[in-house]
């Protein structure tokens, strides 16, 4: 009785327990709350962790956590900290989501110096509905960064040009005025620009959070 008792507390303390975002591993599973402040997209929605990416930057590097869920929309997420910490989630958005969104002439002059760059919303779509806002303020330009496909938290980044350097890239950024949605732009040296809509959230947006099997 006792060898059975002492195999099964074994198992229990031994099983994996996620208790902050940063613990989360490729395979984790993240439940949403419910609430309205969310996008039809997120709300009451659970998503896993397909693959874990890092984003290094002159004087930081970011964790991303690529999620999949019911959908085939491109879903990201990493944590914004500061004073406080809070969940941000991208979604990649398509030429045409753009087209709706802003008039051309003035999404161009985000890439102006100094970086100065206001955009007014013309329009929302399905898409986009519920991640814009009326107008955004530029914050970041041409912030110079690299891509890995890798985890920064478990596996060494390169720290030399060349080989295993991560894929380069520039960073624009503007944000609302109640700095809780924002717009991102990534130019990469082939001249591939990726566009995504960002949205600022507390971290008890995540309701639960389970080990992959």
């Amino acid at each position: 009785m006792s060898l059975f008792k002492n195999i099964f507390n074994k198992d229990k303390t031994t099983a994996r327990k996620i208790s902050q975002v940063n613990d989360l591993k490729t395979g984790d599973i993240i439940q949403l709350n419910d609430s309205f402040a969310l996008p039809e997209l997120l709300r009451g929605q659970q998503f896993e962790v397909s693959a874990i990416n890092s984003y290094e930057y002159e004087h930081q590097t970011e964790t991303e956590w690529v999620l999949k869920g019911n959908t085939e929309k491109q879903l990201f997420l990493s944590l914004d900290v500061d004073d406080v910490i809070y969940l941000k989630f991208a979604m990649k958005i398509q030429h045409h989501d753009v087209e709706t969104l802003f008039d051309l002439d003035q999404f161009s002059t985000l890439f102006d110096e100094p970086g100065e760059a206001q955009l007014d919303r013309v329009s929302d779509n399905d898409n986009t509905n519920q991640w814009s806002d009326s107008s955004y303020l530029q914050r970041i330009f041409a912030q110079i960064g690299y891509f890995h496909r890798k985890d920064s938290r478990t596996e060494k980044l390169s720290p030399y040009e060349g080989e295993g350097s991560g894929e380069q890239f520039e960073r624009y950024m503007l944000l609302n005025q109640d700095e809780d949605k924002g717009v991102e732009v990534e130019v990469w040296s082939d001249g591939d620009t990726e566009v995504f809509l960002t949205l600022y959230r507390p971290t008890t947006d995540i309701v639960d959070m389970y080990p992959g099997s």
